[in-house]
This record gives C-alpha cells, sequence and structure tokens, in this order.
C-alpha cells in the first residue's frame, strides 16, 4: 500500500529509466496498487499501452463496463495511461479495456503487473495487497554461505501440482510447506526448485508458458500463501529456486500479446516474434520497455518472496536467431550472424542487475549449447550467471547406462568426455523433468537388464554424478527409482518408497546427500581443476572409472571406484594417495541400499606398491555394477 495525495506516485525520474530500459522495479509504479488519498480509500492503476486510443479499468466494481473508470495518458510520451479509482480494494476482479489508435481493435487485457490472478480458466487480474510480516531474517542475513559456489549445493526439483495432491486436488502452498520440509531435510537436499509458480493458463505446460509473470498461481493459494511456504523453508534451512521463463510467452487473448493493438511485447515479424516449438511469442528484447518488465520481473521475487535463486529456462532459444528454423525462416543480426544480440544484451543486463540487487543469490541458465562463457562474470566477457546445467553430461551420461553392459567398453569415453570441459562452467549436473516425459521414461526404466540390474545402474548412475564434479539437481520421484514417468496429473508413487528396492534407492540418495554435504572433497572445488583427478580413466575394456575428488586438505580427499558392469571385480588394485586405512565410506551395492551386499568390510589397509603411477594401492572388491567411496581414516587403528 502506499500513500498518494493528488499525483501520480510515477515520478520524472521514474519515466527518464522507464524509456532508456534502466528501471527494474516497475512493479512498484506500475499495476494495481491500494492507496490512500485523504479520506478516500481506492486504487491507482497504471499500464504501458502507447498505441492505446483510450484505456480504461473494467471490474466487478463498476460491472465490467469500459469508460466507466477511465485512465489518463501521461504528457510525456511513456505510452503509460494512469488513473486513481477510488473504493477499489484488495480483492477486486479487473482488466484493463483498451481502444487501440489502430484497426478499431478492441480488447480486454488482464494486467501484465498484476500481482494475483483468478484460478484459471477464469482470467482476470485480482487488486491484492503483497503486505506480509517475514520472519526469515537469520536465513536471509546467512543464505550468502548457503548459496556460495563452494558449499554443497543439492537441489529437488519438484512441480508443486503433482508432488502430492489431498483426494485428487490440488494443495494449498501453507499445506505443502511442513511436508516439503519434512521431506527434503530427511533426504538432505539444501536447495528445492520449483517449476515456474509464476501464473499460466494451461496446467499442462507445467508452467513454462507464463501469463502473470509478477503472481504466483492460484491453483494452490494466494502470494501469501507462498511466502509463507518459501518463509518456513528458510526456517528450516533449505533454499528455494524458481524456475522463471524470460524466453517466450503464450498467445492467450488477454494476455501480453498483441497488446495494444501493436506487438507491444512481442517481435512484429514471426521470424523472430514467434517461437515453431510451443507455438508462443518471442519477447522483442531489443525493446527497452520490454527490457524493464523483464528485468523487474526477476528482481520482483527476489525482493517480495525472498527466493535465493532463478533458474532461467530455454537459454540456448534466445541466444540463437535460428533456433529451431529452417533455412530462411530467420533474420540474421546486423552483422550477418546467427546470434540474438538484443537477447544477449538483456541477459547480461538480468544477471548484472541481479547480482548488483541480490550478491548473495544465484541465476541458474538451462542452456544446451556450446555457447562459451555462460557462467562467467558479464567483465570478462560471460553471460554473467552463477551456474549453467551441464546438457552435455546429461545426454552423454545417459546414453552411456542405457546401453547393455556388454557394449559399454565400445562408449567408455562418454563417462570421460565430460571431464574434458568441467571446468569451463560452474555446472550443475541435472537429471530433471525434461528427462521424464513425453515418452522418454523414467530413470529407472530407462536403464538396462532385469529388475536387480535396474536398480543396481541407477543407484551406479546416481552415485556417479555425486562422485563428479559440479552441483546436483534431481527430479522428484527420482530419488526412490519410480518406475512410470513424470505425469502432471498424478501425484507420484509415494507408495513405492515404503518397498524394497525402491526404499534402498531412496536410503541410498539421502546417503550420497549427507556424504555431499560433510565431506569437503565433494564440494568445496566442484568447480577447479585442482580438485578432481584421475586415477584410471582408460580400463575401458572392464568399464572401471577411478577418479580422486580433492579437498584442500589432502586428509579429506575421497577415491571413488566405479564398476559399470555386472561382473564383480575382485582383487582388483588401485592406485591411492597414500599408506594407512581406507575406509569404505560408501558402498551403492550396500543391502540397506538393495545390493547384494558385497563389499570391502568397512576398508582396506594401502599396501606399499606402486600402482596407476602412485607409490601406494588398495587391492579392493568392486561389486557389479556399483560405486564405492573410500576416505583415509584419520583415527589410529
Amino acid at each position: 500500500m502506499i500513500d498518494m495525495k493528488s499525483k501520480s506516485p510515477i515520478t520524472d525520474h521514474d519515466i527518464y529509466l522507464f524509456k532508456e530500459g534502466n528501471h527494474f522495479r516497475m512493479y512498484e509504479k506500475l499495476g494495481a496498487h491500494i492507496v490512500k488519498k485523504g479520506k478516500e480509500d481506492g486504487t491507482y492503476f497504471a499500464v504501458w499501452a502507447p498505441s492505446a486510443a483510450s484505456v480504461s479499468v473494467i471490474g466487478d466494481f463498476n460491472k465490467w463496463q469500459p469508460g466507466a473508470n477511465p485512465l489518463g495518458v501521461r504528457w510525456d510520451g511513456s505510452g503509460i495511461w494512469e488513473g486513481f479509482v477510488p473504493g477499489v480494494g484488495h480483492g477486486a476482479l479487473y482488466k484493463y479495456h483498451i481502444m487501440s489508435k489502430y484497426y478499431n481493435y478492441q480488447i480486454d487485457k488482464g494486467d501484465p503487473f498484476a500481482a494475483y490472478w483468478e484460478q484459471p480458466p477464469r482470467t482476470a487480474s485480482i487488486v491484492w495487497d503483497l503486505e506480509y510480516r517475514w520472519h526469515d531474517g537469520e536465513w536471509m542475513k546467512k543464505r550468502r554461505e548457503k548459496n556460495s559456489l563452494d558449499k554443497p549445493i543439492s537441489i529437488y526439483e519438484m512441480h508443486l501440482g503433482s508432488w502430492l495432491r489431498e483426494q485428487g486436488r490440488f494443495m494449498n502452498y501453507r499445506d505443502l510447506a511442513p511436508k516439503i520440509v519434512s521431506y527434503v531435510k530427511e533426504m538432505g537436499f539444501t536447495h528445492i526448485e520449483i517449476l515456474p509458480v509464476m501464473e499460466h493458463p494451461f496446467y499442462g505446460s507445467w508452467g513454462y508458458q507464463v501469463l502473470g509473470y509478477f503472481a504466483p498461481t492460484s491453483r494452490y493459494g494466494s502470494p501469501q500463501d507462498l511466502m509463507f511456504m518459501i518463509e518456513y523453508l528458510h526456517l528450516n534451512g533449505v533454499g528455494v529456486i524458481l524456475d522463471w521463463v524470460p524466453s517466450h510467452f503464450p498467445n492467450d487473448e488477454y494476455g501480453l500479446a498483441y497488446f495494444d493493438g501493436t506487438h507491444l511485447y512481442e517481435h512484429a515479424d514471426p521470424r523472430k516474434g514467434l517461437h515453431p516449438d510451443w507455438d508462443s511469442c518471442i519477447f522483442n528484447y531489443g525493446r527497452n520497455e520490454v527490457r524493464n518488465f523483464l528485468v523487474s520481473s526477476a528482481l520482483f521475487w527476489l525482493d517480495k518472496y525472498h527466493v535465493d535463486g532463478l533458474r532461467v529456462d530455454a537459454v540456448a532459444s534466445m541466444l540463437y536467431l535460428d533456433y529451431s528454423r529452417k533455412e530462411g525462416d530467420w533474420i540474421p543480426n546486423r552483422y550477418g550472424g546467427r546470434e540474438n544480440l538484443e537477447a544477449i544484451e538483456f541477459l547480461r543486463k538480468l544477471n548484472e542487475t541481479v547480482y548488483r540487487e541480490y550478491p548473495d543469490v544465484q541465476t541458474v541458465a538451462e542452456e544446451s549449447t556450446a555457447w562459451p562463457m555462460v557462467s562467467r562474470p558479464v567483465y570478462v566477457g560471460g553471460l554473467g550467471f552463477g551456474m549453467k546445467w551441464n546438457m552435455g553430461w546429461m545426454h552423454d551420461t545417459l546414453e552411456y547406462f542405457n546401453r547393455d553392459p556388454i557394449h559399454r567398453k565400445y562408449h567408455h569415453e562418454q563417462l570421460t568426455f565430460s571431464i574434458w570441459y568441467a571446468f569451463y562452467e560452474n555446472f550443475v549436473l541435472s537429471l530433471s523433468h525434461d528427462e521424464m516425459t513425453h515418452g522418454k521414461g523414467s530413470l529407472l526404466a530407462k536403464m538396462p537388464g532385469d529388475d536387480w540390474q535396474k536398480f543396481a545402474n541407477l543407484r551406479l548412475l546416481l552415485g556417479y554424478m555425486y562422485a563428479h564434479p559440479g552441483k546436483k539437481l534431481l527430479f522428484m520421484g527420482s530419488e526412490f527409482a519410480q518406475w512410470r514417468e513424470w505425469d502432471h496429473e498424478r501425484t507420484i508413487d509415494w507408495d513405492l518408497a515404503k518397498h524394497m528396492p525402491h526404499k534402498g534407492v531412496q536410503n541410498w540418495v539421502r546417503e550420497l546427500n549427507r556424504a555431499y554435504r560433510e565431506e569437503p572433497a565433494l564440494h568445496t572445488r566442484d568447480f577447479e581443476e585442482t580438485g578432481f583427478e584421475w586415477v584410471d580413466c582408460g580400463n575401458w575394456q572392464e568399464s572401471v572409472l577411478i577418479l580422486l575428488r580433492k579437498a584442500k586438505c589432502k586428509a579429506d580427499n575421497i577415491l571413488v571406484a566405479g564398476n559399470f558392469t555386472p561382473i564383480p571385480r575382485h582383487d582388483y588394485r588401485i592406485g591411492c594417495p597414500g599408506p594407512g586405512f581406507w575406509r569404505e565410506l560408501l558402498n551403492s551395492d550396500a543391502e540397506d541400499y538393495g545390493g547384494s551386499g558385497l563389499g570391502n568390510l568397512g576398508g582396506v589397509e594401502a599396501q606399499n606398491e606402486p600402482c596407476h603411477g602412485r607409490k601406494y594401492s588398495l587391492v579392493v572388491t568392486l561389486p557389479p555394477l556399483s560405486v564405492v567411496f573410500l576416505k583415509k581414516d584419520k583415527r589410529p587403528r
């Protein structure tokens, strides 16, 4: 709520920044704001519609009559229409009735800056006061450490509508909060990442067809309900990352598309303004006011909702003008190239602004190409993201694990190639929702062999991911080996987690998260070449990999051995960094995880016999389809 006397809350300085594309808190100026005007309460409305001949506010307070509450256009050429409507308050339904200067075009539009919307399929915006008394001050003071690149970041990716339901119905954000916290803390994840909660017309888009860039979806409750959920997670030490989609938006009539009778937010030419994959509109990143809108949206969620990070969707589709387009269906940039120069400038401005205003959060790019320096600072020529999903690792690794183990020796490089580029970016190893839908099957279903081998392969895959440099992300249901692929219309199959071997996989993920958090070697140098070393990457004939994760203190180093075949390797000699007793820290074949129980009886004493270029070695048992983590025991034996 803001105080307002006789003049507009939009100042000349606001307009100056707005026009030059540097006003990144436009949500404080545009939209619907409950105000006090002397003794008379009401709502101040402001909307950008430069090609409108007239704009009026329609709603349940004036029987949706166009012209009943007209707005006035500002004299400064900004294209902003504004006005005060007395008697309109919290909870009122409204839209803007816009009459364009062109083609006698008239339309009722929702508010691009609406803080709340009716639940789809209803389409009105709602006047809403975002006042909330936060209690997560301690988290906010200390979250820089939680989000630091040298700290453990293990992310549980969730879709709220299908994670858990009550009698088939969506649950409220408030009701979900304690259940999410209880489970995520038990499993040891440090953060959750939520598929887009910004308002979207079509539930089946999973939130990736965003229409309300400043409003949480009303499917799960009110804005304050979502604030409560985020606060509850913070009070229990769990970070929150939101999926955010600045790459495209749906063309629903009441939304952003053709807003004032012109292509205001999107490019007019379909070769730049229409996304061929999703039949949606592409933002005009070269327009200052559009950049204001998008960067303001990003800051809004960090400001009003205290989120700890933004995962930016479909960055590759923004960077390339020819993305998913045939020859002749795209327009080159001014140099004749395929790079979208306006989108590059926008992304750099976005990240510079986010990290200037909120240096203790992270932005994460879903970028599927080899675009250089995505997660490097803008001042050295990068895009400025904090981290980037490692799509190459995901693709190669899943393709490798999909193969029958008898053929894996011919594709050994699919496991080892990722290290060649592992430190060029700050990578997140993601096994996300994208790999578990549209006929791709669940992680478990992708694994070859009989049921025992499928579960063993999955445990091996997850163990290999936690051993590999990079932060971790796992989609819901994968942590207990769901058989079916994800379906947004159903809750995940929680009953499976009560029974072995599904419960065994769940136990394994819990222990991997525990080790990842507690062992410095597994997280402090995720993005440093000095944190990783091959011990033996060349035994392709037996499909065995040996690697060393290195901490700043040598005593914390961890030796990892993976056997990617169902053949147990007895008396297998591996080089180790030094003498002493090497304790078996983790073994994916343990019975607690659903394995056969083959292992090293707690650990192995190093022998003074050279191997793999090292003076000392261990003679170990490598169980079938397994990964073993070994650490030198500091305690005297």
